[in-house]
């Protein structure tokens, strides 16, 4: 069964990312997102450390370690694009001045409830950062991760086992095998890759999925 790379999954978020948005990216997968926006859209992406106006990764070599986001990762700053203060970056998170977040995550439940902090595994080191605050504070939550974990097991669910970031707060998820909406109602499928069907991904979840 084909399954989407993790520069592919970029891309298709990219794409669902309209004009004018104002964007913070999560550490980790949602990173790579930043390459991808088309050239011919403005859209501010905002990093939790205090960057507004952050443009993709570096080429090799052009790396400016003072310029990072807050993953520790080199980027790039736009023309017009500023930094600040970390406690303005999080009053603008918390204030709801964010359209979009984009997050990774260990878990996410049908119904949207959102664990991407902690597995709750013994010696792990919780860190949820600003997580909780963009889960909340953000317009619109989306989650890009992969669909299984490396021994099969789904991580989106039923029900959340590991501790929580927000309740109820996602409403779309990326994954490398589809993209489904989640609610009150349940998860929906939104598309597949080739070669997969619905019932492919309710037989790799044990979920109730509408096509």
């Amino acid at each position: 069964m084909m399954r989407l790379n993790r520069e592919e999954m970029a891309r298709r978020v990219a794409q669902d990312i309209p004009e004018g948005a104002y964007v913070n990216l999560g550490i980790g997968l949602p990173t790579k997102v930043a390459n991808y926006l088309p050239v011919d859209r403005e859209v501010l992406l905002q990093s939790e450390n205090g960057l507004l106006g952050m443009g993709p990764a570096p080429a090799p070599g052009d790396e400016d370690w003072d310029l990072i986001n807050a993953g520790k990762q080199a980027v790039t700053l736009l023309t017009g694009g500023c930094y600040f203060h970390h406690a303005d970056s999080f009053a603008m998170m918390r204030g709801g001045h964010l359209d979009i977040c984009v997050l990774g995550a260990f878990q996410v439940a049908v119904n949207g409830d959102l664990a991407n902090w902690h597995t709750g595994e013994p010696g792990a080191i919780p860190a949820v950062g600003g997580a909780m605050d963009l889960a909340i504070g953000a317009k619109k939550t989306l989650v890009m991760m992969e669909l299984l974990t490396r021994d099969g097991r789904s991580k989106l669910v039923e029900r959340c086992s590991y501790p929580l970031t927000g309740l109820g707060c996602t409403s779309r998820v990326y994954t490398d095998m589809a993209v489904f909406d989640l609610g009150s109602a349940g998860a929906r499928v939104v598309e597949t890759v080739e070669g997969c069907s619905v019932d492919d991904l309710r037989n790799l979840t044990g979920l109730v999925l509408e096509g």
